[in-house]
């Protein structure tokens, strides 16, 4: 059975057919897998599953699609994110809200149990009975790990405990077997939704055309972005931004009349160098869309083409620039040249042309390799000027830079006593922040020197006038 089919009304006599066909031109690329959920699903009258577990990577179209199905069907349905709702209590009372009204979100205690959420939600459908399955939709359903234990096991349960004609939607990034709790629950039915294959990118990207152009120059633009960077990004988010920011330079030769739509080979000459610079800071998001253009213009007018971390840089804590600083020279430099390079009083180092087979090549081409925390520790003192405690705000920061992905841990996260982690930024980037460092620097201490002579200005002056020198 084709993808298609599966949204006819044949299959589903309960719906219009023009609310299917509405379905189908939102959901392009996943008719499959919207056909199969609205199978599950059942008709609006029916009994449903009790839970439907929906499982796929980030930007694969697991909340569009859900979204898509219950608006344009018309479906009675309470969608709550996770990440919003921290406790269990901010969840039941969006659901009481969602379903039944203020009163009901009201008539939860200050700091309600499973049990008063049941007895309350049994107690107004008793009141008003659900004609229809009701849908209760959660995303970031891996959060509800982190509230109670057994908050999971009521929710596959829901249907049962509450005597309703309520099904939860469960939508996750990661799969079941992680999921499922250590204590046991009802196992609800799973749901995959693959990543979008690179035909199929291009078939959604190629919807956004513009309006200046015709749909086959925006196509063969996406054609050109997807050889670019399909390889280190697959995230549809990123990629239609990465698609938005990039076009205006991509017809920019076709605009000043320079080249035609159909010469692909001058158009590609000209884009090549951009893309191939907004590559180094994917998923980043250090400039805007209008601050990009306007650093694309400083960058002709100037005649240089310089990369976007030689402009910008992460907004980082000052001390948390220099852990990124020591953290790349422990990347790109062997462990024996620390007491060369960072130790003052060293002695003697015996001079030798001796080098080893894997340090023969740039270690830049190598590529970082891993250090231990205390090397990179060690390196960070050596470094700042400063003396700087070793308090609970530096470790905090180095757990910052590691989820910004700036550095990478690689050893595993249980390994608490010696943990090793490999620097994930450029050299150009590391450049872009030492200069900083640098100016900053300085001005603190042309501001320190200014301070000490007006200091000593003063003095020198009261003292004069006491007739003491």
């Amino acid at each position: 059975m084709s993808s298609s089919s599966l949204l006819q009304q044949h299959l589903h006599p309960d719906y219009k057919d023009e609310m299917l066909r509405k379905v189908a031109e939102q959901l392009p690329c996943r008719e499959l897998q919207a056909g199969m959920l609205l199978s599950l699903m059942g008709e609006p009258q029916q009994y449903s599953l009790p839970c439907i577990f929906i499982y796929g990577h980030q930007a694969s179209g697991k909340s569009h699609v859900v979204n898509i199905l219950l608006k344009e069907l018309e479906l009675p349905n309470a969608t709550i994110s996770c990440a919003e709702c921290i406790s269990a209590a901010l969840l039941f009372e969006q659901v009481l809200l969602t379903f039944f009204g203020v009163d009901a979100a009201a008539a939860l205690p200050r700091s309600p149990s499973l049990s008063d959420f049941i007895r309350i939600y049994r107690q107004h459908r008793s009141r008003a009975a659900a004609e229809q399955t009701h849908y209760l939709v959660l995303e970031k359903a891996e959060l509800l790990r982190d509230m109670d234990s057994n908050l999971l096991s009521v929710l596959v349960r829901l249907q049962e405990l509450v005597e309703d004609n309520v099904t939860v939607l469960l939508l996750s990034e990661i799969v079941w077997e992680t999921f499922r709790p250590n204590t046991g629950c009802l196992e609800p039915l799973p749901l995959h939704f693959p990543d979008y294959t690179k035909a199929e990118l291009h078939q959604i990207l190629s919807r956004d055309g513009h309006p200046s152009h015709s749909a086959d120059f925006y196509a063969s633009y996406i054609h050109i972005l997807l050889g670019v960077f399909y390889a280190v990004c697959r995230d549809l988010r990123e990629l239609r931004h990465l698609a938005a920011l990039n076009f205006t330079k991509f017809c920019e030769p076709v605009t000043e009349g320079k080249a035609k739509e159909s010469d692909t080979h001058k158009l590609w000459r000209n884009i090549e160098p951009h893309l191939k610079k907004a590559m180094q800071t994917v998923y980043l998001r250090e400039v805007s869309s209008l601050e990009w253009e306007k650093m694309q213009q400083v960058e002709t007018e100037a005649g240089a083409l310089r990369g976007l971390s030689a402009h910008t840089h992460v907004e980082l804590p000052f001390y948390s620039k220099f852990l990124l600083i020591a953290a790349y020279l422990a990347s790109y430099n062997p462990a024996r040249t620390d007491k060369r390079f960072f130790v003052k009083h060293h002695g003697k180092i015996k001079k030798t042309n001796f080098l080893k087979k894997n340090e023969k090549t740039s270690n830049h081409l190598l590529g970082p390799k891993p250090f231990p925390l205390d090397r990179l520790l060690a390196i960070f003192y050596s470094v700042v000027d400063s003396r700087v405690a070793p308090t609970a705000s530096i470790f905090s920061q180095i757990s910052s830079l590691v989820t910004l992905q700036l550095l990478t841990q690689v050893s595993h996260v249980d390994q608490l006593d010696a943990p090793k982690y490999k620097c994930a930024v450029s050299m150009d980037f590391i450049c872009a922040i030492s200069r900083y460092v640098c100016v900053c620097v300085l001005f603190l201490c042309i501001s320190t020197h200014a301070r000490t002579h007006a200091r000593t200005h003063t003095v020198f002056f009261s003292s004069s006038q006491d007739g003491e020198l």
